[in-house]
């Protein structure tokens, strides 16, 4: 299940709306979400949160001085591997579900972000994962193209009612493959 939309939709808010369903009906779920930093008002970077474990890191930060940069952010390579990708392959190996926030420009950097995402889409576990709206990046393209990818597209209209729909989903994947 891959959200998508324009920035500022809901993305990150329809992943973890639709975590919390999934938790509540005795999933576990694990993965990675980033989440923008502000201070005074201005963004100033991004966390990365493992799920399961809630261990964070810096995704980027303004401050930072070293790493490929991205607008005026540097991502810090060392927390996007030491706990985004790392947080996506204990999900893939310990949880019922795996949630990825966010696949896009910044993550796409760490090449052990890019193994674990594909080593999770070409396992059994149902993934739930936003997807940055402009991606064209060969890892994006191949997940989109999965026969089994469905695209959910945030709007100001539907975004309420997506993370119950995304979880039955999630739960539909779960049984039709014994996992559940």
């Amino acid at each position: 299940m891959l959200i998508t939309g324009s920035p500022g939709a809901g993305k990150t808010t329809v992943l973890l709306k639709t975590t919390d369903v999934l938790k509540a009906e005795g999933f576990t779920v694990g993965g990675m979400v980033s989440r923008e930093v502000r201070s005074c008002g201005t963004r100033v970077g991004f966390e990365v949160m493992d799920l399961y474990t809630g261990k964070t890191g810096w995704l980027a930060h303004t401050n930072q001085k070293y790493g490929p940069k991205v607008g005026k952010y540097h991502v810090n390579l060392a927390d996007l591997d030491g706990v985004g990708a790392e947080a996506v392959q204990i999900a893939n190996r310990e949880c019922d579900i795996v949630a990825v926030d966010e696949v896009g420009p910044m993550e796409l950097f760490s090449d052990k972000f890019r193994q674990a995402v594909e080593s999770a889409a070409d396992g059994r576990k149902p993934i739930v994962s936003t997807i940055h709206w402009r991606a064209e990046d060969h890892l994006v393209k191949k997940i989109k193209a999965r026969q089994d990818a469905e695209i959910f597209l945030v709007t100001w209209e539907n975004r309420d009612s997506l993370p119950p729909a995304i979880a039955c989903k999630a739960v539909e994947y779960l049984t039709a493959t014994g996992l559940e």
